[in-house]
């Protein structure tokens, strides 16, 4: 009797860890930039698989030694990758944060393994050999990231304060400038005190603010727009 109980709840168990790990379908729609490497499709989150962008806080140096936002740089490079076509983003398993670790894909574009052969991410080694490659060959073209010296993304989250010796990178031309946002993807906000303020993908404030068409908010597909309209970019 005993032995037969032990033999259900180990079937159940066994069954259990088999279902939990089944591969979910992929989820397809207009993908919003979260940051260098998180997406979001119909309020579904997805941190991208085996890549590392740099934070959108986070700065880096070009090789003529100038600091620029390369969190942002990746962010803005993807919305502009992206622009108005649609993700397909493939889950693979949920992160710690609830986040859905995915595959994502422009048609037949690995968004993924994009982002690490052009410099603006790493290979998360941490996680994944699956860029490897990639991130060789953008070292090896010294291209966007390796143009310049730069933090690690686990390292600078690690410790926001690394100094130069936290720093790699190469000493090539310099890291071609932020590419236009090429996507409706700005958030233009309304503040409490009436302030109508537009937020970047990548920037500080642009994950938390939620837009509200029926108080008069609005995206705006470039700066431009967004000032036109009345909008002006967050003080620092």
């Amino acid at each position: 009797m005993h032995r037969a109980r032990w033999a259900a709840a180990a079937a159940i168990t066994v069954f259990g860890i088999g279902a939990g790990n089944a591969q979910a379908e992929p989820v397809t729609g207009r993908a919003t930039v979260i940051d260098g490497d998180t997406l979001d499709i119909r309020g579904q989150r997805f941190r991208l698989q085996g890549v590392d962008t740099p934070e959108s806080a986070q700065t880096c140096q070009d090789a003529r030694r100038r600091t620029y936002r390369c969190g942002q740089k990746a962010a803005l490079a993807l919305a502009d990758k992206i622009g108005s076509g649609t993700v397909s983003c493939e889950p693979i398993e949920t992160d710690r944060y609830g986040r859905s670790v995915a595959v994502c894909r422009l048609g037949a574009l690995d968004l993924n393994g994009w982002l690490v052969e052009q410099g603006l991410g790493l290979a998360y080694r941490r996680y994944s050999t699956a860029y490897v490659a990639q991130e060789d060959t953008a070292r090896a073209a010294k291209r966007g990231l390796w143009a310049g010296t730069f933090t690690p993304p686990w390292n600078w989250r690690r410790d926001k304060r690394s100094g130069p010796e936290g720093q790699i990178g190469g000493t090539a031309a310099p890291a071609p400038p932020a590419a236009a946002l090429g996507t409706c993807a700005i958030k233009g906000n309304i503040s409490r005190t009436g302030e109508r303020i537009y937020h970047l993908p990548g920037t500080r404030d642009y994950a938390r603010t939620q837009i509200s068409p029926k108080a008069g908010e609005r995206m705006f597909c470039s700066e431009d727009e967004a000032r036109a309209a009345g909008w002006r970019a967050p003080k620092s």
